[in-house]
């Protein structure tokens, strides 16, 4: 009877201890929330300890001196943790413009301003907090659709790469392009495989540039393709699965890349999302993480630095979000903090 009675009792502990009848590896905690007005659909980058994040839009503006779609820009300095705003962004205000760094200089262009998609280029210099216009995105190139949204950007090798997104003629595409901060020029490159999208994300992993989800024509695409410079060409890497149990696609999403994984959370996909995937660059498969412990959202900013992964602002509906969370992939859940 004692051993009966000792077994029942640490099924019991077992199984009150348990969050759910699934856990996953993942640790979300509370950062110091963004200063400015809580917006989606802003832009950010990374230069140093600092993080650069402006623009983006909240249509709770119209009712006061300030226009839905904006045109601040702040510093956060993460070392002492605080927000100071800098100069408003010279350019039109705008969503969803897309960035790089290069010599640490960022690069910023494209976006939607509320009636018309954008082509305009910028270059950041931290030093002296000044933006400097720069070619026009695909300038030199004879594509019609140069104006984008919904776009991806990332840099390899000193090299600005801008791709995918719906052009000015609302065509769902899939070219890219490649800019040269030294001759401030504009090149095409090879086509992404698979089809044009709109609400993609990208990052960069041991020199290579890797595109998934998205959507084109309100479906959302299940593909993944990695680029490699070396040899300029896009490689089809393992599809998605769909199911009701692996939800990977969805768009407007927010990704980021820590240590040797790359992470995709949040989007949409039959409304805003929480749940978040590693994706493991060795192996090419998905593993769901803890699911992100604040509100559903898409159009949400990430954010590396110092070997550190952010997620902040974001919307969801009418709903705009100025909390910032830092992600912890290899700690145990912690319910709160």
């Amino acid at each position: 009877m004692k051993k009966l009675f000792l077994v029942m009792l640490v099924l019991v502990l077992f199984l009150g201890c348990k969050k759910s009848s699934t856990s996953y590896v993942g640790n979300w905690m509370s950062a110091s929330s963004f200063e400015g007005i809580p917006r989606g659909n802003a832009s950010s980058f990374v230069i140093g300890d600092k993080v650069y994040l402006g623009m983006g839009f909240n249509n709770a503006q119209t009712n006061t001196a300030l226009n839905a779609y904006l045109q601040d820009f702040w510093m956060w300095d993460t070392a002492r943790d605080f927000w100071t705003q800098l100069k408003d962004f010279p350019g039109q205000p705008r969503i969803g413009a897309v960035t790089f760094v290069i010599n640490g200089k960022a690069y910023m262009g494209c976006g939607y301003n509320g009636s018309t998609r954008l082509k305009d280029f910028w270059e950041f210099d931290p030093a002296t907090n000044e933006w400097t216009q720069k070619a026009d995105f695909a300038a030199e190139t004879s594509v019609n659709d140069k104006s984008r949204y919904g776009a991806v950007a990332f840099a390899i090798n000193n090299l600005g790469y801008i791709g995918t997104g719906r052009g000015e003629n609302d065509n769902y595409m899939r070219d890219f392009y490649q800019y040269d901060p030294s001759t401030d020029k504009w090149t095409q490159i090879a086509s992404m495989g698979g089809d044009g999208r709109t609400g993609a994300v990208a990052f960069t992993y041991n020199g290579k540039a890797y595109v998934t989800t998205g959507a084109n024509n309100g479906s959302n695409l299940i593909d993944i393709w990695m680029y490699d410079p070396s040899t300029a060409v896009w490689t089809a890497k393992a599809k998605l699965n769909v199911n009701t149990a692996w939800t990977v696609p969805r768009t407007d999403g927010s990704a980021f890349v820590l240590g040797s994984k790359a992470y995709v959370c949040l989007g949409y996909n039959s409304g805003a999302r929480v749940d978040c995937w590693e994706y493991d660059f060795a192996q090419d498969t998905w593993t769901k993480k803890t699911d992100f412990e604040a509100s559903a959202r898409q159009n949400a900013i990430s954010i590396v630095v110092n070997n550190r992964a952010f997620i902040a602002t974001g919307r969801s509906g009418n709903s705009f979000f100025n909390d910032v969370w830092e992600f912890k992939p290899m700690d145990a859940y912690v319910v709160g903090d």
